[in-house]
């Protein structure tokens, strides 16, 4: 079984897009040689991971979108009621409203509380479930990769996001080169004349990408080592954004190895 890539954009506008389309390309890219990688098994932890990863994602979302319309439906409700409630916090915001009692549908202020009463609750069911899975990730990340979350600026959340990435079989990737492209941070060349540079690298696994940012800004906020080297290469004319760029590359690196010494790859 091989993994193949996602199309190339520009033959997609060229030749169009459709499920026979894209299957024919497929089966052109492992025939050609152009499709060598080998998939994620998914029969392990770190599957397990994904999976209650999708799950929190998607509460967490939930969870905001509850907070957002009660604190909308405050903004527009009868005025003795919007006093009464403007102001507060929304965990205090919930507290209030998940013990109102609206009485009968008789007007809009018995409505508006019934609402805000469903939102309030909604909102706590699903912090209760975002509570429960955050133990349940934290027991399976410290059982696949306690290496991983040994590295500063690492925690449960981050480590979760570059298990995923990596997969169940992360001897799958060739080396740490090829984790950092997986992450989106090997660097792309775009010299041109006399000129050498390179350009960000767009591509890659995008919340992969962002928990190495999260591990970099971490460091750059505690890490005595990390803010030497800020400083440096400050001097040396780089921005905040290239030289963050280049402390993802090099965390990539690190993170790697640790994956190798969970796997004893």
């Amino acid at each position: 079984m091989l993994e193949v890539d996602r199309p190339d954009r520009r033959a997609r506008h060229r030749d169009g897009r459709s499920d026979p389309i894209d299957a024919e390309t497929a089966a052109r890219a492992v025939l050609s040689g152009r499709a060598s990688g080998v998939p994620k098994s998914g029969d392990g932890t770190v599957e397990m991971v994904r999976a209650l990863r999708v799950a929190r994602r998607s509460a967490m979302k939930a969870r905001t979108q509850a907070a957002n319309q009660l604190l909308a439906l405050v903004l527009t409700a009868p005025p003795e009621l919007r006093e009464a409630l403007r102001g507060l916090a929304v965990p205090r915001l919930v507290e209030v409203a998940s013990r109102f009692r609206p009485g009968p549908l008789i007007d809009p202020a018995g409505a508006m509380k019934r609402a805000l009463r469903h939102l309030a609750r909604r909102h706590a069911a699903l912090s209760k479930e975002i509570v429960e899975l955050d133990a349940d990730l934290a027991t399976l990340v410290a059982e696949a990769a306690p290496e991983l979350l040994a590295i500063n600026g690492v925690g449960v959340e981050v480590a979760g996001a570059l298990l995923v990435a990596a997969g169940d079989n992360p001897e799958r990737l060739r080396g740490e080169a090829s984790f950092a492209r997986l992450c989106g941070v090997a660097p792309l060349p775009a010299s041109s004349g006399l000129t050498t540079r390179h350009r960000l690298n767009r591509g890659g696994d995008r919340s992969a990408n962002n928990a190495l940012w999260r591990i970099v800004i971490v460091r750059m906020g505690r890490d005595p080592l990390t803010q030497r080297y800020v400083t440096r290469r400050t001097e040396e004319g780089l921005s905040k954004g290239e030289i963050i760029r280049c402390l993802k590359r090099y965390v990539a690196r690190e993170v790697f190895t640790a994956l190798k010494g969970v796997d004893g790859l």
